[in-house]
């Protein structure tokens, strides 16, 4: 009977995620709508694509398991500041210029953008490149918690975990493309708000409610120091650690390909109020409770060798579940499965895109551009490619010994944020930014992120506090969003762009007038 209920649910989720790609598939015949929905997405929908887009199975099992058990209740900080700083003031300070700047230069992707925006073809093709390689690992590391999952709630095998998710997501992405992934999020998303609520009332139960679970958090000792109820303190027991993941997760999604494009589908004004605050709240509830729900790992972990967790982060959350009963078992799976669907559904379709759009059509099609029926023809069988190649590299890793959610995570992040995060609000912003700034903002935020990885996988250790602190994939990937911000207008002050008109023209677009009633806005007379 128990397993009959965890069944019952899956049945019923993929029967509706493939029905909403077959309604969907007439939506989905040229570009605009495979890629856009054909600009028409309204507020609720575009709201929780970007919110589910945003929160995977990498956030639920992997950086709540690592940071929750790493800071303790204090990574509750880390899902405020995803609310606050990743989905309200990104909403604020990027969706409506973005709306309104892709559609004056008819641009379906970032590295589109970025060739209208800067005059520059090779900016376009080395973008595509960036978007290409550091996706994938991206995509991979989003199997990793759902599989850990599924094997403790159906005792399924890792890699038939893996095959599963990867044909379903295929075909209704295949199918309906950006509207069918919209409107399947809007449902994952629903799932995932009662899905959280439930199981922090549950795995709080289990220790006698939310009082006896912080008295018993508090009574364990902070590794490495003396200090008693570190992980039921304010900031924790590493504040600056807290501090680079809070930047790197929240920042990091204002230059993340697969969170911008989400903005260039906005229907109107009135979706851009809405959704502000539509994926505020749900930010708030579903990354707040996640990491507050990690923040309790250490009651139901043992460190083993060097602190670490018996059996990595990613299987403290997995430890947590593993005894509630078969219907919040059944609701767990279905809420990380959602997350993870919409996530991956969301980077495959805009790996798809920037390959066909951005790379394929330039290069091959130099003098004539592809028809509209091949291009979604080309983008279809990318997407069936990029779900194949994350799904081996998810199980060739899974018998690997870089086994954290968090690392995979956080080269990917890193290398994307730090080198568009810059190039893409300032050129929404600054009339005068000039190609080198955003060359530059590529080398480093590749670079940066690649030399760590180099150093991490040659076992390289650096003695220095200051050295080692930028070590981490996490920290690195924070420094190089934050030295793009930093010296982009230091660069623009030294060799500002030259062509003025042509800037001119595309700034034009924020010129247009519109006549509006009273209510939002006041008459001077």
């Amino acid at each position: 009977m128990d397993m009959f209920i965890k069944i019952a649910f899956l049945v019923i989720f993929f029967a509706v995620m493939i029905g909403v790609g077959v309604y969907c598939r007439k939506q989905s015949t040229d570009v605009n709508g495979f890629v856009l929905g054909n600009r028409s997405v309204g507020p609720w929908l575009t709201a929780f694509a970007f919110g589910t887009s945003y929160f995977s199975a990498v956030i639920f099992v992997g950086y709540a398991g690592q940071f929750g058990w790493k800071f303790g209740m204090a990574s509750t900080w880390i899902g405020l500041g995803n609310a606050f700083i990743g989905s309200l003031l990104a909403w604020n300070i990027l969706g409506r210029r973005t709306r309104v700047m892709t559609q004056h230069l008819d641009s379906a992707t970032m590295p589109d953008f970025f060739m209208k925006r800067y005059d520059s073809k090779a900016l376009k093709i080395a973008a595509a490149v960036i978007i290409f390689i550091f996706l994938i690992p991206y995509t991979a590391s989003l199997y990793n918690g759902l599989s850990r999952l599924f094997e403790m709630a159906f005792g399924i095998p890792y890699a038939y975990c893996v095959i599963a998710m990867s044909v379903l997501t295929a075909v209704y992405v295949v199918l309906g493309g950006y509207m069918a992934t919209a409107i399947n999020d809007f449902i994952q998303g629903l799932i995932m708000l009662v899905g959280i609520v439930a199981v922090i009332w549950a795995v709080l139960r289990i220790n006698g409610g939310l009082g006896s679970t912080v008295t018993l958090l508090s009574q364990i000792q902070a590794q490495g120091t003396d200090m008693q109820g570190a992980y039921t303190s304010f900031f924790g027991p590493d504040i600056f650690g807290l501090i680079g993941v809070v930047i790197l997760t929240s920042l990091g999604t204002w230059g993340l390909p697969q969170m911008v494009q989400k903005f260039y589908a906005i229907k109107s004004e009135k979706s851009i109020s809405t959704g502000t605050i539509v994926s505020t709240i749900f930010a708030i509830i579903v990354a707040g409770g996640c990491y507050f729900l990690g923040g309790f790992g250490r009651l139901f972990g043992t460190a083993g060798e060097g602190g670490v967790p018996e059996g990595g982060y990613d299987s403290i959350i997995p430890s947590m579940l593993e005894n509630l009963s078969p219907v919040l078992i059944g609701i767990v799976v279905i809420l990380v499965l959602s997350a993870s669907m919409s996530t991956l559904s969301s980077l495959v379709l805009t790996s798809s895109s920037v390959l066909t759009i951005d790379f394929i059509d330039p290069i091959i099609y130099k003098k004539k551009n592809m028809d509209e029926k091949k291009k979604v023809l080309i983008m279809r069988v990318f997407i069936v490619f990029f779900i194949a190649v994350s799904a081996i590299i998810a199980i060739i890793q899974a018998k690997s010994k870089v086994t954290f959610i968090a690392q995979m995570m956080g080269i990917s992040w890193g290398a994307l944020a730090g080198a568009f995060l810059a190039p893409f609000m300032y050129g929404l912003y600054m009339k005068r930014v000039p190609k080198i700034a955003v060359w530059i903002n590529y080398i480093m935020g590749v670079g940066i992120s690649l030399a760590v990885f180099i150093c991490n996988m040659a076992c390289v250790k650096f003695t220095s506090p200051f050295m080692s602190y930028f070590q981490s994939p996490i920290n690195a990937g924070m420094a190089a969003m934050l030295l793009g911000i930093i010296i982009t207008p230091i660069i623009t002050l030294i060799a500002p762009a030259k062509d003025k008109d042509r800037v001119e023209g595309i700034f034009s677009c924020y010129k247009k007038t519109h006549i509006v009633s009273s209510k939002h806005s006041i008459d001077e007379d």
